[in-house]
């Protein structure tokens, strides 16, 4: 029977649609231009970004004391205006229906969670742990931090748990993401130091991207090499064809995991001819003549037949280096979580000392990182080093830390803790036998994910502390703890160019929750070691304490007086000591090794190598695929836990997961675009969209890592040296969807 027209229309109303006083337009005061009248704020403030590390300055406007929208900020030295989509919709995170508001706990796993008092869940918290301390020694009790958390907070949860709790291990997603690079400045420079400041992206006139998808992972630092005025070669060595090597000047799609030989090849070509500075090197280095010998045997041809690339393309790439006068070297993720990625990133930084490409403006061996506060977490996390960049197995560093704390020296541990890996490894073997993870999704993030997520569900006790009550590591929790997340607490940031930035509070977190810094402060009550932390009142004050730990330490900033400093400065890139004559509001770039002195006791940078090792999964019949994985949009950030939050980052990119495979492969395969495939490796099987593009190449498929599913199929191998996993490369067999119903 056919409807009527009244039957099939919605109820029809005059007023239906965006009422005319939501669409006019006003001045926005305080240099907002015109704004919609009911977007009218009346009063903004500054606040830094809570994304990535790129730390961009974000112009929050406020209505009744309340954020209500944002614009980038135009004078902060970062982004100077500009934004990435994660930046304009930060505050959509905040507003999420599903935001975890009240503490909750369950008395056995298969049971309900039930909402409880925040009284009653330190105090469960506090029995539980200690239960899992008695039973099974005081090291059975592990904690897993973040780099999405303030500095101030990552201290006090570092201190809280080695200094008043008697826990020995803990450590920080920033394991996935920089553990390399830590390593790799440590090793070279004497120190974790990244040389860089964005400056340099505008004065080079070498740009070299290493595993880098800059037009992608990191927008606003690529919007600085599109402001770069000296036509630069932008040069980018990766084995896929990213958006930044579509718009580079040279792309070199190595094989993937052969970076490590390449370079050194590099290197080989660079001595060979002549091309190095002879002179740098005997003033501010030191190894140099064993590394030369080393790369000796990576000639041309060898390198050639290992990473794909002709030997007329290395001659290319090792004379555009020598021609050029400002040479910058950048690398990331493709770099750091590899199974030989510390080496690697050593590799580069060889390549930057040999021909004194650093301490000039435009030059450097720069590491990306990527979370907001990754900087942070390696200076202060109190995780693998004792607070400040220091040694737990030092006992002048622990003396030196006590002193500070006016704690007693013996609380401090004399051993390092167990590496994120070895956690996890420590669950599965039995001698970890309770978890405190803070703001991270291991469930998700973590290599191996059914494994990972089998290992929580072994636990005597877990306890979730976040901003959400259903992430995939909250399934497997005993109790968690509802935390204020990015704009609704006060503290501070590091971003990846060692700079400073104030996070304010601009909103109310929903319900109970609480800030992780006050949650910290009521279980140190309720443990009853709240006495080690009586100068741990607030967040800035917590930072005073802080500073006094940077004092003598390359990082020092006891020259910053206060947060309002940090703020009208713009931020503040470290070092600043308290002598400094150096203005930050006036000099808000500046670089490392500008003298030539690194950290070292002799202060001479070291050249660090050693051969190549081999994949601990290679291709093989069965699994002939190579498995590449990494940021597959702008619009999302690492698991999507608060980014799917927001319905215009939802719309920019695939719903679905996905895999980009060669045409090649696809014709081989018989698979057409946009059909159902499966990608399986020795771990599991999963379910994808097939993507047919050129931008990978033959025998390579590549999966974006937002999805849940990607890590499913992840090999659990690290590197030695760092212990960061390797993401980037696992053997993986394709099937498309027909051949598995025949």
């Amino acid at each position: 029977m056919r409807r009527t027209l009244k039957e099939i229309l919605p109820p029809l109303r005059a007023w239906s649609g965006e009422k005319t006083e939501k669409l006019v337009r006003s001045p926005g005061g305080f240099g907002l231009g015109q704004v919609p009248a009911h977007f009218q704020p009346d009063s903004t403030t500054n606040i830094i970004c809570g994304f990535c590390s790129t730390g961009c300055g974000l112009n929050v406007h406020l209505k009744d004391g309340q954020a209500h929208n944002l614009t980038p900020t135009t004078e902060y030295p970062v982004n100077m205006g500009m934004a990435c989509p994660k930046g304009w919709e930060a505050l959509t995170p905040l507003q999420a229906d599903d935001r975890a508001s009240n503490p909750m706990l369950r008395t056995h796993r298969n049971a309900e969670f039930k909402t409880t008092e925040w009284h009653h869940a330190i105090e469960f918290f506090c029995e539980r742990t200690k239960q899992v301390q008695q039973k099974h020694g005081k090291h059975s009790m592990a904690f897993i931090s973040t780099g999405q958390i303030c500095v101030e907070e990552m201290a006090f949860l570092g201190s809280l748990a080695k200094f008043g709790m008697g826990m020995l291990h803990g450590d920080g997603n920033t394991r996935q993401c920089m553990a390399t690079a830590v390593t790799a400045y440590k090793q070279s420079f004497g120190f974790d130091a990244p040389p860089y400041t964005y400056q340099d992206f505008e004065e080079s006139d070498v740009i070299i991207l290493v595993g880098s998808n800059l037009c992608i992972a990191h927008p606003i630092m690529w919007q600085r090499v599109l402001n770069n005025q000296n036509s630069p070669e932008i040069i980018v060595i990766d084995p896929r064809k990213t958006e930044t090597a579509i718009a580079s000047t040279q792309h070199y799609p190595i094989k993937p995991k052969s970076d490590l030989v390449f370079f050194y090849g590099i290197a080989q070509i660079l001595i060979k001819n002549g091309w190095i500075d002879q002179t740098y090197i005997q003033s501010h280095t030191r190894e140099y003549e064993a590394f030369a010998k080393h790369v000796e045997q990576f000639t041309p041809d060898i390198v050639s037949q290992i990473s794909g690339i002709t030997e007329n393309d290395l001659h290319r790439l090792a004379s555009t280096i020598h021609q050029g006068k400002r040479v910058s070297f950048w690398w990331t993720m493709g770099v750091n979580q590899g199974y030989e990625a510390t080496r690697t990133a050593q590799a580069i930084i060889n390549l930057a000392l040999m021909t004194g490409s650093i301490g000039r403006p435009g030059t450097g061996a720069n590491s990306i990182t990527g979370q907001c506060n990754a900087m942070g977490s390696r200076l202060f996390s109190n995780t693998t080093n004792l607070l400040g960049g220091r040694d737990f197995t030092n006992p002048n560093h622990r003396a030196k830390v006590a002193n500070i704390l006016d704690i007693p020296v013996e609380n401090i541990p004399d051993q390092n803790s167990l590496a994120y890996d070895q956690i996890i490894q420590g669950i599965e073997d039995g001698s970890i036998k309770g978890l405190w993870m803070i703001a991270t999704n291991a469930a998700h993030s973590w290599i191996n994910q059914s494994r990972v997520k089998k290992l929580l569900g072994k636990l005597d006790f877990f306890c979730l502390q976040d901003m959400y009550h259903n992430t995939h590591s909250a399934h497997h929790a005993d109790l968690i703890l509802p935390a204020a997340s990015w704009g609704e607490k006060s503290g501070t940031f590091i971003n990846s160019e060692r700079r400073l930035g104030m996070v304010k509070k601009i909103s109310q977190a929903p319900g109970q929750a609480l800030s992780d810094f006050k949650i910290f402060q009521l279980i140190a009550q309720y443990w009853g070691c709240a006495h080690l932390f009586k100068k741990w009142t607030s967040p800035e004050n917590a930072f005073h304490i802080l500073k006094k730990l940077s004092k003598e330490q390359p990082f020092d900033i006891s020259g910053i007086q206060d947060y309002r400093m940090i703020d009208t400065a713009g931020g503040i890139q470290w070092p600043l000591h308290e002598d400094s004559d150096i203005d930050p509001a006036t000099h808000s770039q500046r670089r490392l090794f500008e003298d030539g002195k690194f950290y070292h006791p002799d202060q001479k940078a070291v050249f660090i190598f050693d051969k190549p090792r081999k994949n601990p999964e290679p291709t093989c019949n069965q699994f002939p695929y190579i498995l590449l994985t990494g940021r597959g949009t702008s619009a999302q950030w690492h698991t999507q836990t608060r980014t799917e939050k927001s319905e215009v980052l939802r719309k920019l990119y695939p719903k679905t997961i996905y895999a980009e495979i060669n045409p090649e492969d696809a014709q081989r395969l018989n698979i057409k675009p946009l059909t159902k495939i499966s990608i399986t490796s020795r771990r599991a099987s999963i379910r994808v969209d097939a993507y047919i593009t050129p931008t990978v190449q033959a025998g390579q498929v590549f999966i974006p890592m937002h999805y849940e599913q990607a890590n499913l199929l992840t090999h659990d191998s690290v590197d030695p040296h760092s212990r960061q996993p390797n993401y980037k490369s696992c053997a993986v067999k394709i099937t498309p969807e027909q051949s598995e119903n025949n």
